[in-house]
């Protein structure tokens, strides 16, 4: 059964930096493409970024150039820094695989706050 950690979240201010993490259990990790999402409350889950097989990456067009997502294969984590954070950017972010439908099981999140 696949089981996502994650973790680093935090309340930050305007213009600062967090990096999230993501440990991944129960699938065959280096096969799979890997993907941050963030939701709002009442809101959809939204695609923020993914990384594939080869460093093939993807963005979603508001966090290009301030977001950079990387992946240790022989840790089983994908990782999320987060620069010039913006009140715009505050949800709580998941981690799934990437580049193909995402699992049902999700995990808990990660809660980013921006705010001053």
């Amino acid at each position: 059964q696949v089981r996502f950690v994650e973790a680093g979240g935090g309340l930050v201010e305007p213009g600062g930096s967090l990096r999230l993490s993501c440990t991944v259990s129960g699938i065959n990790f280096r096969i799979y493409g890997m993907a941050w999402y963030r939701q709002v409350p009442g809101t959809q889950r939204e695609l923020v970024a993914e990384i594939g097989l080869y460093d093939r990456i993807n963005y979603k067009d508001s966090v290009k150039g301030r977001f950079t997502i990387s992946r240790d294969d022989d840790k089983n984590t994908v990782y999320l820094q987060m620069n010039n954070l913006q009140p715009r950017d505050t949800a709580v972010y998941y981690c799934n695989v990437g580049f193909t439908t995402p699992f049902h099981s999700w995990g808990q999140g990660t809660q980013v706050t921006v705010s001053s």
